[in-house]
């Protein structure tokens, strides 16, 4: 559907085959993030990590993902939002192939690596495409809520998917199940998406900016993943902290001076956006962080095997995609800003509720009215925040706008889970359990306050702009 359709008409549409499509697209980007977890030990002891090198499995996916998304978001734009993605998902079906075959720890890394630049490119070209399809208003948001119930619920249920997996194949399966569906919507895009138009050759692409901008995000997204574990000091962390800066300063001296800059400076003129923004940020360092304290307090504290962990994670995989289908409608009743001010709270107290209940001898059922309350928040925050990345943004700016908000949730993720960790005392799967009770407890405490904090700081505009 074009996005210049009535509004009435556009209210009523049929979402269409499109939308399935890009939500598996971005259940993909989701899972390859937190699928891993709930594998860590498997694939410690098969490749032979040592406990502090394992985070890379993780945090490989995460420095990638996170330092090449301003490039993937204007490759979009500039290149083609089809091409793109079929490009993506071609990277992450060969990636997963050879990950799941993988004999040693750095070919593994070097596959997480991969798949990180996958999700730079698969991410904003997914987004751009819902958001050049369908028409801003019900039916885009119709459209987001579904692809945001696959994004949140993905993170959820890649922990029960990851311990089906593990427990009846094997580590190796959660690489392995994502060839044949990367490689299916590689077709399905090819065939279902129109044609991208010849390039706009009056618009130059700002490669200088792409490299230095790909280069400083990955660097600085190294060192808050390095530094925390290794130490500030270290040659590595000081040598990549300098070396980002550079290539972050020389990005911001390219773009003032490039005609075509890899992001135009007029976009931060939508509240929206800027809003979407940060929210990103907070959503990413504390509900994105949360599956791998749970992971932690289950499997560590509590014993269970993967398959009983991947369990767990059911219910909140289930009420996370109820707070998604949620979210358009309490848009159109609240508006925007109150929808995420109301999912940040509501993720807020039912972090809190958590702090007492994680216990040696505590019961999942003592967990659930949190786990509840987290997941609602998580879910309708999540669609909240899309459809404020997007809102009034023209079409073609719509993949490089979506590389601005992803940046900042996977900068977000990084930092938050590295000062979450370092908050706890560096607790891993080694710990003893009181430190890990204890650990957790602390960092449940950190993330509820950042929670509280970013409600209010989000519903302060609103009150400061009022007549």
């Amino acid at each position: 559907m074009s996005a210049t359709a009535a509004e009435p008409t556009a209210g009523r549409q049929r979402l269409g085959l499109p939308v399935v499509v890009l939500a598996l697209a971005q259940l993909v980007i989701s899972l390859d993030y937190s699928i891993v977890y709930v594998a860590l030990p498997e694939i410690g002891l098969g490749l032979g990590f040592s406990d502090h090198d394992l985070q890379w499995v993780v945090s490989a996916y995460v420095v990638t993902t996170g330092g090449f998304l301003l490039l993937g978001g204007r490759a979009a734009d500039l290149l083609g939002r089809r091409r793109m993605f079929v490009l993506a998902t071609a990277i992450y079906a060969v990636s997963s192939l050879i990950g799941g075959l993988a004999q040693s720890p750095g070919v593994l890394l070097a596959v997480r690596a991969a798949q990180g630049v996958g999700g730079s490119l698969l991410f904003p070209a997914t987004l751009s495409l819902i958001n050049t399809t369908y028409a801003e208003g019900p039916v885009r948001n119709r459209a987001l809520a579904i692809w945001g119930a696959a994004g949140a619920g993905g993170l959820c249920f890649g922990s029960l998917l990851g311990g089906v997996l593990v427990h009846g194949y094997g580590w190796p399966s959660v690489f392995l199940v994502n060839v044949p569906v990367a490689l299916a919507l590689a077709v399905l895009g090819r065939l279902l998406f129109p044609a991208d138009v010849p390039r706009d050759r009056t618009h130059r692409f700002d490669a200088a900016g792409a490299l230095a901008a790909t280069g400083g995000l990955t660097l600085v997204v190294f060192v808050l993943v390095y530094a925390p574990a290794w130490g500030w000091t270290r040659l590595a962390s000081l040598a990549a902290a300098a070396v980002g800066i550079v290539c972050l300063l020389l990005f911001a001296a390219i773009e003032r001076r490039a005609p075509d800059p890899l992001v135009p400076v007029r976009l931060f003129r939508h509240r929206g956006l800027v809003l979407a923004t940060a929210v990103a940020a907070l959503f990413s360092a504390t509900f994105s962080s949360l599956p791998y304290f749970l992971t932690l307090y289950f499997q560590a504290v509590r014993g269970y095997d993967a398959f009983v962990t991947g369990l767990c994670f059911l219910l909140p995989a289930v009420v996370v995609a109820a707070g998604t289908q949620a979210g358009p409608p309490a848009v159109a009743r609240f508006g925007t800003r109150r929808l995420l001010v109301g999912g940040l709270a509501a993720g807020a107290v039912g972090v809190l509720a958590l702090v007492p209940v994680v216990a040696a001898e505590g019961s999942y059922l003592s967990l659930v009215p949190g786990i509840v309350l987290i997941s609602l928040g998580q879910g309708s925050a999540w669609t909240a925040l899309w459809i404020a990345a997007a809102s009034e943004v023209p079409p073609g700016d719509q993949g490089i706008a979506s590389g601005i908000a992803s940046t900042s949730l996977q900068i977000g993720g990084a930092v938050g889970l590295a000062l979450l960790v370092a908050a706890a005392s560096g607790i891993g799967q080694q710990s003893s359990a009181p430190a890990l009770v204890d650990g957790i407890r602390t960092a449940l405490l950190a993330m509820s306050g950042a929670l509280a904090l970013g409600a209010l700081v989000a519903l302060a505009p609103r009150r400061t702009t009022s007549p």
